[in-house]
């Protein structure tokens, strides 16, 4: 049997060092193997594509290595298929392109040759992949994936993963979507355009792009029959994998779906099972094993026998079954026993089917966090088991209230109400607002007025929490008149001085008077309330400390801080920039993108801020007082509207509101939320997909959003699934 047909992509006997330096074959599009060139857009297209080509291989190829999917062939798990049956594709007419009665059925059987060799025998280039629960239809896909980049073929499309779980077919089409998807995982896709398109649209359209949909079965049992009619729409080469039983249902009576060949993944073996199980163990535990798979191979008739061998069938469960009882896995990092020592005969114990598979859905979050991939980078001391598995079945009953499998960051905690959300985002960004205006209100009393400290200290803090009040009320009213918006999607981009390569088109410049216009009435309006608190407000309680101006000042400054903000926002337009194309947009490098971009903002409003307030005081005032009140302009633009425009108004705020402040406060996540999750891939138990992250594998998210106690303390008390005897 050749290593394609393990569970994990082509190695050859690689290990998880050389992965990572293998150098496939370059991409290459249809145009450099035809004597005639294609206009102008092709050629843009082209070149995109080879670009998208280079980014999702190095992408894909790390997460393999991430998943411990490019070991030796020794240490997968295989997986094999055969040919559907007739009644889940469409007619073999259809399929090869070909008059009625003329078309041979097929052999897509595995034979030792890949994935990528069964789906380039199928002409139309559409291919259903079924299997059971767990039986490793993602896993296969990501290897199509992989393979298809590795050899390449002249014209083929990019391939690319797709997460079919998140699409809401019922107000979004497949086309959209996908570049949608694109967008958020690739490299300055949303920055360019070609024939007036932005590169994501062009590509899928132009079907430069190979979807392989992963996780039909994912989509909402009500709108599957309109995702399929979208499906069979969308009359380019496409890869879809599902369950069978639901594709079966949604498909009964139809073509399937059209001119798509199918094929179904086929149980694993006893043999395959007790090769993969042992050598991943410790040699010690190789007695055990063999007695549990020989109550599966001698007394398959026996209740237990019967369970065990259903259970063992699926990689999802035997890979489960062995990060369970496998090497040191009842063990702790320093080598001392964590508990009661466990084996593989705890299998023994349980009757049913649906006792085994809870029983290690249930043990697999606590062995992982009881020993640590590398001993060299321990976690910290407070990531407990028990606090790893509270976090996580948080997560995961995020995901499933939210309706798909792709962990986002910037969506964690939006499945608090709006007026919740509300009410953390106007405290958090009306609070430095009100420092530094009540901080700084401090000195001028002091150094301008007769009136002692007591005044100062005192007006300083009620005009701190006055103005705090007004910005906290004004950016609270922002943030949920954006909510839901595109406001609140990161994009792949970064600040440059340069602004670098962008296209001044019509939509640029619209795009920017928008943002400009939005900025203006937001600063004049914080502004204006801000001028009738003080000039009527103040008064009535003795802390008017005479320093306002006349008429004229308090003219002057909501024009001032209007004229600011869009100023700033028109710089901040102007300086984003994509992120170089050789680089790979992954969950991390998003977030610290936006987190750059976020501190460049702060700047960006101080700058404008105190250069316009500064200029607009030369009329008026002296040059030094110019200089000194564009200076404390600068200083409160950047705490008061730099802060508060990056909590209201860009998904990295929204991150630092709620995931980072108010999750952790209430215990439903770690202050180190990033570390969590990216050590949680070490440990297997989330995997990296573009920039999100997804459970391993769907079972696992649902058995751990089941047993979180929120959805416990919503749900009826239900008994045990399990029995032991």
């Amino acid at each position: 049997m050749s290593d394609s047909t393990f569970y994990g992509p082509t190695v050859q006997a690689r290990n998880i060092h050389e992965l990572h330096f293998h150098a496939p074959e370059t991409w290459v599009p249809a145009q450099e193997q035809t004597p005639a060139s294609g206009p102008a857009p092709q050629d843009e297209l082209d070149k995109a594509a080879g670009k998208l080509a280079d980014e999702v291989k190095e992408r894909w190829w790390k997460e393999t290595g991430q998943r411990r999917l490019g070991r030796p062939a020794t240490e997968l798990l295989p997986v094999r298929w055969t040919t559907a049956d007739a009644g889940l594709m469409d007619h073999w007419e259809h399929i090869c392109g070909t008059p009625y009665e003329t078309a041979e059925p097929l052999a897509l059987d595995e034979n030792g040759g890949g994935i990528a060799e069964t789906y380039r025998k199928v002409p139309s280039g559409r291919l259903v992949v079924l299997g059971g629960v767990g039986s490793g239809k993602t896993v296969l896909g990501l290897r199509l994936v992989l393979d298809l980049l590795e050899s390449p073929l002249p014209g083929e499309p990019v391939p690319e993963l797709f997460s079919l779980g998140s699409w809401d077919p019922a107000s979004q089409t497949l086309e959209a979507w996908l570049s949608s998807r694109l967008n958020r995982d690739t490299t300055g896709m949303d920055a360019d355009t070609v024939d007036g398109k932005p590169v994501a649209t062009a590509l899928v359209e132009k079907g430069l792009i190979l979807p392989v949909l992963d996780g039909f079965d994912e989509i909402a049992e009500e709108l599957r029959p309109r995702a399929l009619q979208q499906l069979n729409a969308f009359d380019k080469p496409l890869v879809l994998t599902s369950r069978t039983n639901p594709y079966a249902a949604v498909t009964a009576g139809t073509r399937c779906l059209k001119r798509a060949a199918a094929i179904e993944l086929t149980a694993l073996t006893p043999d395959d099972t007790k090769s993969f199980l042992v050598l991943g163990s410790a040699p010690a535990a190789k007695s055990d094993w063999e007695d549990v798979l020989a109550v599966v191979c001698d007394r398959p008739d026996t209740r237990v026998g019967k369970s065990l061998r259903k259970v063992l069938a699926t990689p999802l469960m035997v890979s489960l079954a062995r990060d369970v009882y496998g090497e040191r896995a009842s063990t702790g990092e320093s080598g001392r026993h964590d508990g009661p020592r466990r084996g593989p005969k705890d299998l023994l114990r349980f009757r049913s089917q649906k006792g085994i598979e809870e029983h290690l859905l249930s043990s697999f979050v606590p062995t992982a966090y009881r020993q640590h991939p590398d001993a060299l980078d321990p976690p910290p001391r407070n990531w407990s088991p028990r606090r790893a598995q509270r976090w996580l079945g948080y997560l995961a009953d995020h995901l499933n209230r939210s309706g798909g499998p792709d962990l986002e960051w910037w969506r964690l905690g939006t499945e608090m109400s709006l007026r919740a959300r509300t009410a953390v985002i106007a405290l958090l960004a009306g609070l430095p607002f009100m420092l530094a205006t009540g901080i700084g209100n401090i000195p001028v009393d002091l150094i301008a007025t007769s009136h002692g400290l007591g005044y100062a200290l005192l007006r300083g803090l009620v005009v701190g929490l006055l103005h705090g009040f007004v910005s906290g009320l004004a950016f609270g009213y922002v943030y949920r008149r954006a909510n839901g918006t595109v406001l609140f999607t990161p994009r792949p981009v970064q600040v440059r001085l340069s602004g670098g390569d962008k296209e001044l088109d019509r939509q640029f410049f619209h795009r920017l008077f928008r943002k400009v216009l939005l900025a203006a009435q937001i600063g004049f309006g914080v502004a204006l309330v801000i001028v009738l608190v003080d000039r009527f407000l103040l008064p009535l309680i003795a802390l008017d400390d005479g320093l306002g101006g006349g008429l004229v000042a308090a003219a002057q400054f909501p024009l001032t801080v209007g004229l600011a903000a869009g100023t700033a926002l028109a710089l901040m337009t102007w300086l984003e920039a994509p992120i170089d194309v050789k680089r790979s947009v992954g969950c991390v490098d998003l977030l610290r993108q936006n987190r750059e971009n976020a501190a460049s903002q702060l700047l960006v409003w101080a700058l404008a801020l105190g250069l316009v307030a500064g200029l607009g005081a030369t009329f008026t005032e002296t040059p030094l007082r110019s200089l000194q009140l564009g200076f404390v302009f600068g200083i409160e633009g950047a705490f008061g509207g730099g802060f508060g425009y990056c909590l209201c108004l860009t998904a990295y705020g929204q991150w630092v509101a709620l995931a980072r402040i108010w999750l952790p406060l209430t215990g439903r996540v770690p202050w180190r939320l990033v570390a969590f999750l990216e050590d949680a891939c070490k440990r297997d138990v989330l995997r990296r997909a573009g920039a999100v992250y997804q459970f391993r594998h769907a079972r696992l998210q649902d058995h751990l959003a089941t047993h979180h106690p929120r959805a416990l303390s919503s749900a009826p008390k239900r008994k045990p699934d399990q029995t032991t005897g």
